[in-house]
């Protein structure tokens, strides 16, 4: 069965994941204040309470959880609210230097293109001169990956059937899982730098 479409996994894929130092030091930033406290604020932070499992099937959740670290770290709701706008910035995730052509050639091959994301905000915004045909994002679904539901709600968003529809991430316990699906995955290296260029293997396994 030829490839008919193509599902990508967002953060690590097609864009750059914030360190936890690049985050804070951002959000210092935009508030005016000394970037030399990164170090300290990510001391405070129980970082395992922010990755905990299922955050990002529900947005109300995902920011009781990272408010609720907040205050235990003793951070203002200055710093919070920083904090969280920055997390929640879609133009905060760069994109790889072969995102962009990448998509614009799939499409151009008369390829569908599908976003899947665990995340908590809306992404759209990001793609806004990308060609991408359906984007699932699990906060608004309620489901998580490695569920093989939500690589199913892709499928249906796409119009297309398992066997002729590429999932494409950097992680294998959850991208991975879209071979439970049905789905062909190929998993890339997690992108350390917009510099990156892995997508080339997409295009060249639709070719």
């Amino acid at each position: 069965m030829r490839l008919r479409a193509v599902i990508f996994d967002w953060r690590g894929t097609l864009v750059l994941t914030p360190t936890f130092r690049g985050w804070v030091a951002e959000a210092l930033r935009r508030i005016g204040r000394d970037t030399g406290q990164t170090a300290e604020v990510i001391a405070a932070l129980d970082v395992a309470r922010l990755g905990a499992p299922g955050l990002d099937g529900d947005a109300a959740l995902h920011r009781a959880t990272y408010y609720e670290a907040f205050r235990a770290a003793g951070l203002d709701q200055e710093l919070a609210d920083s904090l969280y706008a920055v997390e929640s910035d879609p133009a905060f995730n760069p994109f790889a230097v072969d995102a962009g052509p990448t998509l614009r050639e799939l499409r151009a091959a008369g390829v569908r293109i599908g976003v899947l994301s665990d995340i908590h905000f809306d992404i759209r915004p990001a793609f806004a001169d990308l060609p991408v045909d359906s984007f699932v994002l699990s906060f608004e679904h309620g489901v998580v990956k490695p569920d093989p539901a939500i690589f199913r709600i892709a499928l249906d968003g796409l119009g297309t059937e398992p066997g002729e529809t590429l999932m494409v991430g950097d992680r294998s316990t959850h991208d991975g899982a879209g071979v439970e699906a049905g789905l062909p995955t190929l998993l890339v290296p997690p992108l350390r730098d917009v510099d990156d260029a892995r997508l080339h293997l997409v295009t060249s396994l639709i070719a």
